[in-house]
C-alpha cells in the first residue's frame, strides 16, 4: 500500500509540473499576442500619420508617402494573419492549461485517498495484532 501512495505522490508531483508548464506556455502565448497587437497599433498610427500633410507638396513626396502607406498596409495585413494565429494559440494553450489543472487536482485527490487508505490499513493491522492481557484473577 505504501508503494501505491508513493506512486500517487509521484504522479501528483508530475501533474503539478505539467500544470506549471502549461501555465507558462499560456502566458507566453498571451504575451506574444499582446506584442503583435501592439505592433499592429503602431503600424496603424504610422499609416495614419502619413495622410495628414497640409500645404504645398511635390508629386514625388506624395508618391513616396503613398508607397510607404501601401507597404505599411501590407505589413499590417500580414500581422492580422499572425494575430489570428496567435489568438488560436492562446485559446489552445488556455485549454491545455485547464486540462492540466484538472489532471493536477485529480492526482492530488487520488494521493490524499491513497494516504488515507494506507493509514487505515496500518491502524487495522495494529488493531489485529493487539492481544488483550488476561487478568491475573482469572488464572487463580
Amino acid at each position: 500500500m505504501s508503494s501505491l501512495a508513493d506512486r500517487r505522490a509521484r504522479i501528483a508531483r508530475v501533474r503539478r509540473v505539467q500544470h506549471l508548464q502549461a501555465v507558462g506556455a499560456a502566458a507566453t502565448a498571451e504575451s506574444k499576442l499582446v506584442q503583435l497587437e501592439g505592433n499592429a497599433q503602431r503600424l496603424q498610427g504610422l499609416r495614419n500619420s502619413l495622410s495628414g500633410q497640409s500645404g504645398h507638396t511635390s508629386g514625388a513626396a506624395l508618391s513616396n508617402a503613398g508607397e510607404l502607406a501601401m507597404r505599411l498596409d501590407d505589413v499590417r495585413h500580414g500581422l492580422d494573419r499572425a494575430i489570428g494565429s496567435a489568438k488560436e494559440a492562446v485559446e489552445l494553450r488556455s485549454r491545455e492549461r485547464i486540462g492540466a489543472h484538472i489532471a493536477r487536482e485529480s492526482a492530488e485527490r487520488l494521493q490524499v485517498r491513497a494516504v488515507a487508505e494506507m493509514h487505515k490499513m496500518i491502524e487495522e493491522r495494529m488493531a489485529a495484532s493487539f492481544r488483550p492481557r488476561r487478568k491475573e484473577a482469572d488464572n487463580a
